[in-house]
């Protein structure tokens, strides 16, 4: 009887304890609640509109553009017929695809307008942190009627000379270096007095293969550095290389003697002059015949940020310090790309040279 009695009592204890426990945690909320400034009114009230808050400051890394980069804007009846062409026959030009700034003057030029067909395709293997191509690692097939395209392309334009480039294609078993050749090939059997300069990719330094290119009767055979050796890995795809470049450009004249090589520099990457004095010395001792140098333009907020804009002035003292080095020919300037036509009037005046002294050479031979 009295273990029942103790059992009971602690039944009623337990339960004593636990009410006394839980009506102290709903005090403590009804508390808490009663504190509140929320009603009902809050939640079945149409929400407040709030106002659009301001766009955050522009961060301190992206640097203003200066009035010198200006630009001549794509609007002539030039540029519109040569766009036209581009589009009914289905070609790609690097003009487009890298967003360059010069397409205005390029194309809409009333004499000597001038297109850079980008061939073997729109889309390039590679990612470069400057460059504003496509990318994938398995593009579209190549077109076997793009040979025929281009030529008739540069036939109805009227061009006497014309630059090729092409996106990297490390897809294909020959790096489109015989797709390369098949163009240039094509292009001088329809229009024989044309002129051509090819802007390659590197080919993995493979020489057989800038062989294919070099001897495919092309004038100036162009590959692009686009900065100095200590830039070079982050600025570029991890498969390109400074040395390789230059082990290119160098290869380029052991295959063709005589062939004019032409190369490509961005400034405002954060490069030193130094550095910059590095590199032009680099190229003249693997024998490169023309530079030019422009302003790197950041494309789209993915890839690399400006770090400096160049003056005009500083530009001008690049071009006198690098003609003082033996550069057969020097562009520089705040929008000047490797394939602008502002240089091609005197590349072709070198051309014509070099094949009247290699006509002269033959005849004495």
């Amino acid at each position: 009887m009295f273990v029942k009695k103790l059992a009971t009592r602690g039944k009623r204890c337990m339960s004593t304890v636990t009410v006394t426990k839980t009506t102290g945690r709903l005090e403590s909320l009804r508390n808490r609640l009663a504190g509140e400034d929320s009603a009902l009114d809050d939640f079945t009230s149409p929400p407040v509109q709030r106002k659009n808050k301001k766009a955050p400051p522009r961060s301190s890394k992206i640097l203003p553009k200066p009035k010198w980069l200006k630009a001549q804007p794509a609007v002539s009846e030039n540029y519109q017929a040569l766009r036209s062409t581009v589009r009914e026959l289905g070609l790609a030009t690097v003009c487009e695809e890298a967003k360059c700034p010069n397409i205005g003057e390029c194309w809409g030029a009333d004499e000597g307008a001038t297109a850079t067909i980008m061939i073997m395709g729109d889309t390039c293997t590679r990612g470069c942190r400057f460059c504003a191509v496509k990318t994938s690692r398995t593009p579209p097939p190549l077109d076997p009627d793009e040979p025929t395209k281009v030529a008739n392309a540069i036939k109805k334009w009227g061009l006497d000379y014309v630059v090729l480039t092409s996106v990297d294609r490390d897809d294909l078993q020959d790096q489109g270096a015989g797709h390369f050749r098949k163009v240039v090939q094509q292009l001088k059997a329809s229009s024989p007095d044309l002129l051509v300069e090819a802007l390659t990719p590197d080919f993995q330094g493979q020489t057989q293969l800038i062989q294919m290119v070099a001897t495919s009767g092309l004038d100036v055979y162009a590959h692009n550095v686009e900065t100095v050796q200590r830039l070079t890995p982050k600025v570029r795809d991890r498969r390109a290389g400074y040395q390789q470049s230059m082990d290119l450009l160098r290869h380029v004249k052991t295959f063709k003697t005589g062939c004019l090589t032409k190369t490509s520099l961005m400034l405002g990457l954060g490069e030193t002059h130094e550095e910059i004095r590095q590199t032009l010395q680099d190229l003249r001792d693997n024998h490169v015949d023309v530079v030019t140098f422009g302003q790197y333009l950041q494309p789209t907020k993915r890839h690399l940020p400006v770090k400096e804009y160049v003056t005009p002035e500083k530009y001008a003292e690049w071009k006198e310090e690098a003609e003082t080095m033996g550069f057969k020919y020097v562009a520089s300037g705040p929008l000047v790309r490797s394939s602008y036509k502002a240089g091609e009037f005197f590349l072709k005046a070198l051309v014509k040279e070099q094949q009247e002294i290699d006509s002269f050479e033959t005849a004495a031979s």
